[in-house]
């Protein structure tokens, strides 16, 4: 069983589950307990879950009318919202702005980076350009190191750790067994020097053709992952369909999709027991996008491969929300929702007991969907990297400001909650409207602190 708290990245890097793989031969090499390309679902009144159009997110309006199985056909994945207006900018905030981009540049440029420093800067939001949020965010996921000698050895590993992950996981063994037949031929002829002579037929065991059955049988492993890269496939098309970073059949768009999609996939064949569940391509995106956008050329060129470093770290926080089987347990998402509605009660009763009682509104039907996907469907683009600016530099952890922000985001609307019935508020919950998000970020701050939360570092 996952166990909640600090999950230490194993030896074999992007494995959240360690020892799941000796489970697995215990068992004589049975399936995974988690079903591959399992979806998010909104869950329903009366345990029903909630279902969603194959290749679309979107939300149904609920009429004031609607029955209550009109209600439960309604519920959809939300659509995201298309407005990208980042609101007036001030002369006080361009120059807080450069003072924040001042305070990191001259930070990054330590030997020794003042990492309490940078989560206080970073809480306030990281500027945009200069490479400045690809650094920060690196730093708060604890895949550089303080020491900013240490930089180059660190990312050139990983990197090349993650280029051996895909070598061996991601081509065809046909492939891979023409990739290591070249290495072992060009070895050959270095030690034996040019020196013409009839080149020696690789063998190809019985176990490695693709009609082999066998469960050992690398094909049998590679034809098992066709359907989860296939849910992938089409999840990717949507995933900010409204940016051209991520959509469009241009070459930039489609290498962008191409790199989130090893990522995802790779992590599915490393983490059988979590494989891969709908809604994780929302949370790559961000990090993905302010890593790719890094202005240093070398590191934007390798953004792929340390998106899946930062991917990997950022999911070990929050994997038990995935993982259905684990949803009532101490560390499922509905032990963190009712970690929310508890925090809601101690913050502000009387929204608390009208959204429980008086019209039956229950987190699960509105903040299952914010809390797994780390609020990356609720909010645009720009707003996001802000949100995740505080997420990761919270000294509490991600979970911790997570449920602030999602009460939070409660609390600002109150008044509008106070006079809706069920329909109207969950209208209003599963399509939040815009705010000002320094507002939103402030009133998360200030609540009381959630006494039940265990709280996760990275």
């Amino acid at each position: 069983m996952l166990k909640k708290g600090k999950l230490k990245l194993p030896d074999r890097l992007g494995i959240l589950v360690p020892g799941f793989e000796d489970k697995e031969e215990e068992n004589g090499g049975s399936e995974p307990v988690f079903e591959s390309g399992e979806e998010l679902e909104i869950m329903e009144p009366n345990g029903v879950e909630l279902g969603h159009k194959e290749n679309e997110y979107e939300f149904d309006d609920l009429g004031v009318n609607d029955t209550v199985g009109d209600k439960v056909d309604a519920f959809r994945t939300r659509k995201r919202p298309d407005k990208n207006r980042s609101g007036q900018v001030s002369v006080m905030d361009v120059i807080a702005a450069e003072e924040k981009r001042s305070d990191l540049e001259h930070e990054f440029s330590q030997k020794e980076i003042n990492l309490e420093k940078v989560k206080r800067i970073a809480n306030k939001g990281v500027p945009d350009g200069g490479g400045l949020r690809a650094t920060a965010w690196k730093l708060l996921l604890c895949y550089l190191s303080p020491s900013s000698d240490m930089w180059e050895n660190e990312l050139t590993e990983n990197r090349q750790k993650y280029a051996k992950l895909k070598e061996e996981l991601l081509l065809s063994p046909s492939a891979y067994t023409r990739v290591r037949a070249d290495a072992m031929i060009s070895a050959e002829l270095s030690r034996e020097g040019d020196v013409a002579g009839p080149l020696k037929r690789q063998g190809i065991s019985h176990g490695d053709h693709p009609l082999s059955v066998g469960q050992a049988s690398a094909w049998d492993h590679y034809f098992k992952h066709t359907e989860i890269a296939e849910q992938i496939d089409r999840d990717l098309q949507r995933t900010h369909s409204d940016m051209k970073f991520f959509s469009g059949e241009s070459s930039f768009s489609k290498k962008n999709r191409e790199a989130m999609r090893n990522i995802l996939l790779l992590f599915a064949k490393l983490n059988p027991a979590i494989c891969y569940v709908q809604g994780m391509n929302e949370v790559l995106a961000p990090i993905l996008y302010v890593f790719s956008t890094d202005t240093d050329e070398q590191n934007a060129l390798n953004a792929e491969a340390d998106s899946f470093s930062c991917f990997v770290r950022l999911l070990s926080d929050s994997v038990d929300h995935f993982c259905q089987q684990l949803d009532n347990s101490p560390v499922g998402i509905l032990s963190t929702l009712s970690r929310l509605a508890k925090l809601l009660k101690e913050n502000d009763e009387e929204l608390w007991k009208h959204l429980e009682f008086t019209t039956q509104v229950k987190p699960q039907f509105y903040a299952f969907r914010w809390i797994t996907l780390l609020l990356s469907q609720e909010f645009n683009f720009p707003s996001i990297l802000r949100i995740w600016d505080s997420l990761l530099s919270n000294p509490f952890g991600v979970q911790d400001m997570l449920l602030r922000i999602c009460c939070a985001m409660l609390l600002c609307m109150k008044s509008r909650l106070l006079r809706g019935d069920f329909a109207a508020n969950l209208r209003l919950l599963q399509h939040y409207p815009d705010i000002n998000i320094e507002h939103l970020l402030q009133v998360a701050q200030d609540l009381s602190a959630d006494t039940s939360s265990c709280s996760l570092s990275l």
